[in-house]
């Protein structure tokens, strides 16, 4: 496991993470220091996973993976930041679902190899929109099996929480798929536009019709 990484950002989450996980050890505060541990684990299996297929991330991706994953696994279980502030599981939710929606337009390129005009946008763009409803529905998941193994509250209210956490995955996911539509057919966004190019750049042989 690589602590220290190229993105200030990324090595400043890892810092707190260890820091935090050795003092919740010293202090046999077994809970903290498995959250504090599976967090700084999963911050580190996107380069792994990319690694291992021979895909190159950009550097704003891992960083954003990293404090997402720090804002919810510790932020949110460890300081109960869900509990203190109502819109803190909305907003994660709703910004990590436009994000899975615009992995799936990457995804969507990659299929036909970058290139955009293979299929129609809007097929292009429900390809986006059901991978990161899948991606949605398998971290709800996730936090099902969290609290019946660990016996966490990561669900809160249980069904009316899941229910809203995918309402809200839903229309993170509908605005990225309409970013990637907008794309798909010519149309210059600047951010977005930005992230597919440097994706493509990073990652030239699986997009050999990238246009």
């Amino acid at each position: 496991m690589r602590l220290f990484h190229q993105s200030w950002i990324v090595s400043a989450v890892r810092i707190a993470l260890m820091a935090v996980l050795i003092g919740a050890l010293i202090e046999a505060r077994w809970s903290v220091a498995f959250v504090a541990l599976a967090t700084l684990t999963l911050s580190t299996v996107p380069e792994l996973v990319g690694r291992r297929l021979g895909v190159h991330l950009p550097v704003s991706m891992i960083a954003v993976i990293s404090v997402f994953l720090f804002a919810t696994l510790f932020l949110g279980e460890v300081l109960d930041f869900y509990n203190r502030y109502w819109w803190w599981d909305v907003a994660l939710h709703g910004g990590s679902a436009l994000g899975f929606g615009l992995m799936g337009v990457v995804f969507a390129l990659f299929l036909f190899e970058g290139d955009r005009y293979a299929a129609p946008p809007w097929a292009l763009s429900l390809i986006a929109f059901s991978f990161a409803v899948t991606i949605g529905a398998v971290w709800e998941i996730f936090e099902f099996a969290m609290d019946q193994i660990f016996g966490l509250n990561m669900q809160k209210s249980g069904l009316i929480d899941t229910m809203w956490d995918l309402i809200v995955d839903v229309i993170g996911a509908g605005t990225g798929a309409i970013i990637g539509f907008f794309y798909f057919i010519g149309r210059d966004l600047g951010g977005p536009t930005a992230f597919f190019r440097e994706f493509a750049r990073l990652n030239r042989k699986l997009f050999s019709r990238f246009r």
